[in-house]
């Protein structure tokens, strides 16, 4: 609490952290409201699927493209500009009452995540810009926290508005109204410009720009094994998220009221774990961090396959929390240690877009795998994937000295924070 509270008395990170958790709130809103309408009108899992592939596109399109500008623009312009184009958008959605509307739900998705490439590496990239690099870690381990307290609140609106008035439609309109509160609050962002940086003059020196984002990756060792570890353990994962809905409401046959209590479980375990996230930095490595994390996470997955009921699920949820928290802090942490500033919209872009097409590919064979195997099968193989990640990055990641993990170790960012949590 002490961390939180420090951090709290910068006013950039307060405005930051509570345009985020607004935001957070309403995204979880819609993106179930999104899967539910699907399933409601269709049944069919190859709906669920493309609506996924339809958010989850736009970044593998418009993501490396999208960090060229977050690094020329000014960051906390794109951002409010974002959340107010998104509050418009989302508003498209409420037009989609009938099976014959599913195409209004996908092109409004993707154009509404298009829009997001923009957002995300922007406020990825402002972060290190307005507090010091010494409370990195407690300000992810804060963002991370309150992005699974939100999403669980969010998550579970949308299941009671789904169970309780038979219509997602207000999960729409409460998301476009926190779009536009969280512009409010980002617009009151006193952090500077991006860098000044000349514009290309060719698609040549353009394509230049591009490749800047994966050359820091692939020239950092640490970035390398982050990014193919990343990109195996979201072949895997991808699939699960999409099924997750099906399984829940087809399989284990229980009604949509029960999302809420199923994203607590996993939420309460990442709040746990998100305090446990700096005493953990002052005992092992960062990368120790994310190589067991991808082994627990994928121990776990598997065993979804074996959920009878809605509690076994919940219980399985539960334990994953407790390694989703410091993989994900250690990650951004790492990832904010060793790219330079100028950079960091460019090098978040090609982390987020690499990572992105391997879950769009994971998605688009979800339909076809759960046909030949079962959704059970899919979270065994997806939970078989994960720990290949795992073993992957121990390699990677073997004979790396501390001083290669970026100017300000995690650990040593840890001693230095007596109470930090969440992300």
């Amino acid at each position: 609490m002490k961390a939180f509270k420090e951090l709290l008395r910068t006013r950039d990170f307060r405005l930051l952290w509570s345009g985020q958790v607004v935001s957070n709130f309403g995204d979880a809103l819609t993106s179930l409201a999104l899967l539910l309408t699907a399933e409601h009108l269709t049944g069919s899992v190859a709906a669920v699927a493309t609506t996924a592939i339809a958010i989850a596109l736009p970044q593998l399109f418009f993501g490396l493209i999208a960090g060229v500008y977050v690094d020329r623009w000014n960051r906390k312009h794109v951002m409010v500009v974002s959340d107010i184009i998104r509050g418009v958008l989302v508003l498209g959605f409420l037009f989609v009452t009938t099976p014959g509307h599913m195409w209004l739900l996908y092109v409004v998705a993707f154009a509404q995540a298009t829009i997001g490439t923009l957002f995300t590496p922007a406020r990825m990239a402002i972060l290190p810009e307005i507090i010091p690099e010494k409370h990195l870690l407690s300000a992810n381990s804060i963002a991370q926290s309150s992005r699974v307290i939100f999403n669980l609140l969010g998550t579970a609106a949308a299941g009671l508005i789904a169970g309780l008035a038979g219509s997602v439609t207000p999960a729409f309109i409460i998301d476009s109204g926190t779009f536009l509160v969280s512009a409010f609050l980002v617009s009151h962002l006193v952090a500077g410009p991006a860098p000044e940086r000349a514009e290309p003059s060719s698609p040549l020196s353009m394509w230049s720009e591009l490749t800047v984002g994966l050359r820091v990756l692939a020239d950092s060792r640490v970035l390398k094994g982050v990014l193919i570890g990343g990109g195996i353990v979201m072949f895997g994962l991808g699939a699960v998220n999409v099924l997750l809905v099906p399984f829940v409401v087809g399989i284990l046959e229980v009604p949509a009221t029960w999302f809420g209590a199923l994203e607590g479980s996993q939420v309460t375990s990442m709040v746990l774990s998100g305090a446990l996230v700096v005493v953990l930095a002052t005992k092992f490595r960062p990368t120790n961090l994310i190589s067991a994390g991808l082994a627990g996470t994928g121990l776990v997955v598997a065993s979804m396959a074996l959920a009878g009921t809605v509690w076994h699920l919940m219980l399985a949820l539960f334990a994953v929390g407790w390694f989703v928290t410091p993989l994900q802090a250690s990650i951004a942490t790492l990832f904010q240690s060793e790219v330079e500033a100028e950079k960091r919209g460019r090098a978040g872009s090609a982390l987020n877009t690499v990572m992105t097409g391997a879950q769009v590919a994971s998605m688009a064979l979800a339909g076809a795998f759960a046909a030949a195997v079962g959704v059970r099968g899919v979270f065994v193989a997806a939970g078989a994937i994960a720990l290949l990640a795992s073993l992957v990055t121990v390699q990677l990641f073997r004979g790396i000295p501390l001083a290669a993990m970026g100017a300000v170790e995690i650990g040593s960012r840890a001693s230095s924070e007596p109470e930090g949590t969440q992300s």
